[in-house]
């Protein structure tokens, strides 16, 4: 029988403990069974004595008591129950502030980034490629942190000043009390766990930092992505004429930290080789050009006991150097892996099965060794790779001109009237180079220190480069400048207005680029103008809020009747009355798991307006009261969901329960993943 109650949409982010569960519970569903909580009420419980069983010799992973490896700080276990801590918070979308706000995929969310992560868990989980953050430095000097971890969403809205305050307020890492770890940890733990959620399958993060927390941040992105999924650690030659700030040395160089979310989904990390590698394939064949590398192992495992399988003979026509991978009348000369310098068994780079599949580009070669002329077995190594050039591995030493982070100084001076409104910017260049290690041309990249925006500026230019349809999410504080700092002068109140102003004036300057390349190849070519490719040029701002709906709370069986009747009068309607179509319209977006960039309409069902998203995939409606010639609409449309306001059936409780049976029985009719979910909110 259909239920008598449409669901409730939650009015928090997801709640990731659940989340845990349920995956838990579908590796091993008999561990869990029922029990009664303190109300008499049944819910699912893990029995942990089977679950060691299930587990196996694994068991010994439970004995707490035992000593172990691993990291801990002070707060640790308040940042873990932070992060299983829902948000009820919102993101209210800011047209006036926002460019080609209803076409944009791109987004720059002001906000405490802790708070957004967790709202984002639901739109965006598993959805992004790559993630790229210059996190403050724990040098013992100010980074801002919550104060308060467990009323996070209060503090943000008072630092904001959004709402009247009581001395709340985000706090700082003072030189008072130096470099202290903890505070850090607890603040970066809560956030790479969540943006850890958010990566896709094969997705990577890089993360900024220096000496001074290099070494716990290892760690740290060891427990949360774990040791088998380190890409990378970086170093980047920053500052070539070397930082004062230590006390000791000079330094000139910081890290780039590279995590992958899973190992063996994730291709190398690779760059398009510079020209002088180019250069290298300098032979040529029917196939294009080549270079021949030598297919005996260098380096590692080279030894033939190592790896026996990789010792065989190939033999060579020495007539015209072909091979062969058997004996024949013709080829009759074998080489094996020997290695020169001291007669060892070596092993050669491919398998003998591999070598057959790709016997055209194996060739016998003759090469001057010890005064003799000997043969010696290469591999032809093409430089295109399909239809496209082929990349290399990224090196771990970046020492590049172009990477001299004074650049990104002068590109913040040359956008903002040769004004230094920002302090430290990394350049454009680092980030294009980070964003090509991991590059599809239709990557989502997150930065939830975004700073002045250099990654989006990147991703931007990028864009314009290639055609590509790369996407952004920015999520900054709303940090204040300094009254006497350069930005606070310029009319800049804060660090999140800078990063937008930025956005925009890179926006404006690649469309008089464009605008310029098209009277130009008018000119030169009147009445037969090619059109440039489109690419996205905008951004959509939402802003960290509170609820656009007032949460219940739970009754006092023991208070009076008279503030009990209060209480329920409160929530006969518990919309924010403040609240516009589009507020409401974005905060179910979220909680919908719809991201806020899906396209959005308006339309007329049954004579009520209501909002279509993803071409009808939802259908929401504000309008109140409903009636059931909307309901039998809606189902007739057959959306992926329907929400309404659960008071817009104004105490009809009866067409409240016709309306989930309508749906209940158009969802008899419908394959079982394709039926409708009718909410109210």
């Amino acid at each position: 029988m259909a239920k008598e109650q449409p669901e409730k949409l939650t009015g928090t982010s997801l709640d990731i403990s659940a989340e845990n569960r349920t995956r838990l519970k579908a590796l091993f569903p008999a561990v869990f069974t029922e029990t009664r909580n303190d109300n008499g009420d049944l819910v699912d419980s893990i029995d942990f004595e089977r679950l060691k069983a299930e587990l196996g010799t694994f068991s010994d992973l439970f004995e707490s008591r035992r000593e172990r490896y691993g990291m801990d700080w002070p707060g640790k276990k308040e940042a873990l129950r932070l992060i299983q801590t829902p948000s009820a918070a919102t993101l209210r979308p800011c047209r006036e502030e926002s460019v080609n706000f209803d076409t944009t995929g791109n987004l720059f969310i002001e906000g405490d980034n802790l708070e957004v992560l967790k709202l984002l868990q639901n739109s965006y989980y598993d959805k992004v490629k790559m993630i790229v953050i210059d996190p403050p430095y724990n040098t013992g000097k100010e980074f801002i942190y919550p104060d308060n971890f467990s009323e996070s969403l209060e503090t943000y809205l008072q630092y904001a000043g959004l709402i009247d305050g009581d001395g709340k307020k985000f706090s700082t890492n003072t030189t008072n009390e130096g470099r202290f770890h903890t505070k850090w940890l607890n603040m970066m733990y809560p956030r790479l766990y969540l943006a850890r959620n958010l990566l896709k399958d094969d997705g990577v993060i890089f993360i900024s930092i220096d000496d001074n927390e290099l070494n716990n941040l290892r760690k740290l992105c060891d427990e949360i992505f774990g040791e088998e999924n380190f890409g990378a650690c970086f170093v980047v030659k920053s500052n070539p004429r070397g930082s004062q700030s230590n006390s000791y040395c000079a330094n000139v160089h910081e890290y780039v930290l590279c995590y992958l979310k899973n190992s063996a989904s994730t291709e190398a990390l690779s760059i398009e080789m510079a020209e002088q590698m180019v250069q290298e394939y300098s032979l040529e064949d029917k196939s294009g050009k080549y270079r021949l590398m030598g297919l005996r192992m260098r380096g590692g495992a080279w030894r033939r006991e190592e790896r026996p399988f990789l010792y065989y003979p190939i033999f060579i026509d020495e007539s015209d150097g072909s091979v062969s991978f058997i004996r024949t009348s013709e080829s009759q000369h074998e080489v094996y892996p020997i290695k020169p310098t001291t007669g060892e068994d070596g092993t050669w780079r491919w398998s003998k099965k591999k070598a057959e599949e790709q016997k055209t580009k194996v060739v016998a070669k003759k090469v001057a060794r010890d005064n003799k002329s000997v043969w010696d077995i290469f591999q032809k190594d093409y430089l295109n790779d399909g239809e496209s050039q082929k990349t290399t591995k990224a090196k771990t030493i970046w020492d590049d001109k172009e990477i001299n982070y004074q650049n990104g100084t002068n590109e913040i001076k040359s956008l903002f009237d040769n004004k230094g409104v920002f302090t430290f910017p990394k350049p454009t260049f680092l980030i294009k180079r980070l964003i090509e290690l991991s590059d599809e041309s239709n990557a989502l990249i997150l930065d939830f220190f975004a700073g002045s925006a250099t990654t989006a500026h990147a991703m931007l230019d990028l864009n314009k480069q290639d055609n590509g349809n790369r996407k952004f999410i920015l999520i900054q504080l709303p940090e204040p400048c300094g009254e006497g700092s350069e930005a606070f002068k310029a009319g800049y109140k804060t660090i999140a207005d800078i990063g937008k102003e930025r956005i925009r004036r890179v926006i404006k300057k690649i469309e008089d680029e464009r605008a310029t390349q098209d009277k130009k190849n008018s000119e030169a070519l009147p009445g037969m103008l090619k059109e440039q490719p489109s690419i996205d040029l905008g951004f959509k701002v939402l802003k960290l809020n509170k609820s656009n709906f007032k949460p219940w709370q739970k009754l006092d069986p023991s208070a009076p009747v008279e503030k009990i009747e209060k209480q329920l009068e409160l929530h006969i309607d518990h919309i924010n009355p403040e609240a516009t179509p589009e507020d409401l319209l974005y905060e179910i977006l979220l909680k919908a798991g719809f991201p806020p960039t899906k396209k959005i309409e308006t339309k007329i069902i049954a004579g009520i307006n209501v909002f279509s998203v993803s071409e009808g995939g939802l259908l929401f409606c504000l309008e109140k009261p409903v009636a059931k010639e909307l309901i039998d609409a809606v189902a007739e449309a057959e959306p992926m969901r329907f929400i309404c306001l659960d008071s817009a059936f104004h105490g009809n409780d009866q067409l409240k329960a016709n309306s989930v049976q309508t749906f209940a029985a158009r969802n008899m009719q419908r394959e079982k993943h394709n039926k409708i979910i009718f909410k109210t909110v």
